[in-house]
């Protein structure tokens, strides 16, 4: 039997990472996003998504899925406007 000990980038829609991080996980402030699609195109994982809905400056906003989420951070640390924030889990 063959047990693969890492994942490729993208494979979490295959496991279900979000009830095993305990660590961190990205909350997005509506207000401060500017829709520019940043964190979608650097999440390994591919859980940052546009939501459709507008803000009230009238900027379209990104939401993440975070029962598929790592807490890796990429999200936050790209977002050219810092409306993503890595808080801890429970808090």
């Amino acid at each position: 039997m063959k047990i693969l000990l890492t994942a490729k980038p993208g494979t979490t829609s295959q496991v279900k990472t979000g009830n095993w991080r305990e660590l961190v996980y990205p909350v997005i402030d509506i207000e401060k996003c500017i829709g520019c699609g940043i964190c979608e195109r650097v999440c390994p994982e591919g859980i940052c998504f546009p939501t459709g809905e507008k803000n009230s400056s009238g900027k379209g906003f990104y939401a993440c899925d975070l029962n598929w989420c790592k807490g890796c951070g990429l999200c936050a640390s790209e977002c050219p406007v810092k409306a993503i924030e890595m808080k801890e889990e429970g808090k």
